[in-house]
């Protein structure tokens, strides 16, 4: 496409709040859990695998279980959640805010990459006694 030469006045907008990627057939995306693509495009529960890439959380079930890829959709939205630390090594403290977290699985996040398998989760916000805080773009 060649750059404009007068206005262009059909500039379609959108708010950032939600996307809403195809689900993977035989899925289920459960409410409250991270949800990822991964590398076919398809919406997946997030996991600790590396060519995921984390977009948000669903406020809502996405059960495409009987389904094939792309039957039903996903809306996933960005924010900040709170989300269970890990253990051990892995576990996130408070002096790790600003850094990225990790996938564990859908609803745990860690400190590291494990040798980058875990995809980043999005990053640390604040960590308190129930969980880590998230912060989704």
């Amino acid at each position: 496409m060649a750059a404009l030469t007068a206005d262009r006045l059909a500039t379609v907008q959108r708010p950032g709040s939600t996307r809403e990627p195809p689900v993977k057939g035989g899925v289920v995306i459960w409410q409250g859990g991270m949800v990822a693509i991964d590398a076919t495009g398809l919406a997946v529960p997030a996991a600790a695998v590396a060519a995921h890439r984390v977009i948000g959380i669903t406020k809502a079930r996405a059960d495409n279980r009987s389904g094939a890829d792309g039957d039903i959709r996903v809306r996933a939205e960005p924010g900040i959640y709170r989300f269970a630390n890990s253990a051990a090594a892995d576990a996130i403290a408070l002096t790790d805010i600003g850094q990225p977290a990790y996938v564990v699985d859908d609803q745990t996040v860690a400190k590291t990459s494990n040798s980058n398998a875990r995809p980043v989760a999005g990053t640390i916000f604040d960590v308190d006694a129930q969980g880590v805080w998230v912060r989704f773009a």
